[in-house]
């Protein structure tokens, strides 16, 4: 029996929905291809009826699951201010509903250690992704007006949420799982919250406090015997 383009094309959007969540879910190293079908609601020998391998698969995945994300990007970028974009960014990655979900939750935080042991189409499809995930993100908080620096502390902010959720995630004791996302949120939301101005203060204050340590520090190594 054949099947129409648009047939194809929904179930071959079916496969990687179900790809999607598992990767999530198991990582991609623990996901079989039985695994993501079952899922899917399909017979393996499908499977290649759509894909050439397991890798197209995966990198089409990871397209997918950072696509999920763009709604909530959107959320934040309609936020006015800075400090009030990056708070709902931060109580919503690090929430207890989040760290709970990693079907539906980030990709980032799930699959990335995988990502850094392939090679191939696999991981190219996860950097490109990746890479355009993240300018969208810069383009919603707009932590600063200069490019570079909205980068950097954007680049900060994910790598901080990263951690936290999968430091989270990994240890078996709630409580010191919740203890960690609570002052992840309490630590980011105080760094975050600052304007540009209170920010160029506090870094002109830790540049002087640096210069400072350096002078003390060169004395004391004058002081040392030789």
């Amino acid at each position: 029996m054949r099947y129409s383009p648009k047939h194809k094309q929904l179930t071959r959007r079916r496969i990687v929905d179900a790809a999607s969540q598992a990767f999530r879910e198991r990582g991609v190293a623990e996901t079989g291809l039985d695994e993501v079908m079952r899922r899917a609601g399909l017979t393996h020998g499908g499977f290649y009826a759509h894909f050439h391998d397991k890798t197209e698969l995966v990198a089409e995945a990871c397209v997918a699951a950072f696509e999920e994300a763009v709604p909530n990007l959107k959320r934040i970028a309609a936020l006015p201010q800075p400090g009030a974009r990056a708070r709902l960014l931060i109580d919503s990655y690090l929430s207890d509903r989040h760290r709970k979900n990693r079907g539906s939750g980030c990709l980032i935080v799930a699959v990335a250690a995988d990502m850094a042991r392939l090679d191939g189409p696999a991981r190219a499809g996860y950097s490109q992704a990746f890479t355009r995930h993240l300018e969208r993100l810069q383009e919603a908080l707009r932590l600063s007006s200069d490019v570079a620096v909205n980068r950097e502390r954007v680049t900060h902010l994910l790598s901080s949420l990263v951690g936290a959720l999968l430091f989270a995630r990994a240890v078996d004791d709630p409580l010191q799982s919740q203890r960690i996302l609570h002052s992840m949120r309490r630590t980011l939301r105080i760094e975050f919250s600052c304007s540009e101005e209170q920010r160029g203060n506090k870094a002109g204050e830790t540049r002087r406090a640096a210069a400072a340590r350096t002078r003390v520090n060169a004395t004391h190594d004058l002081l040392r015997p030789y």
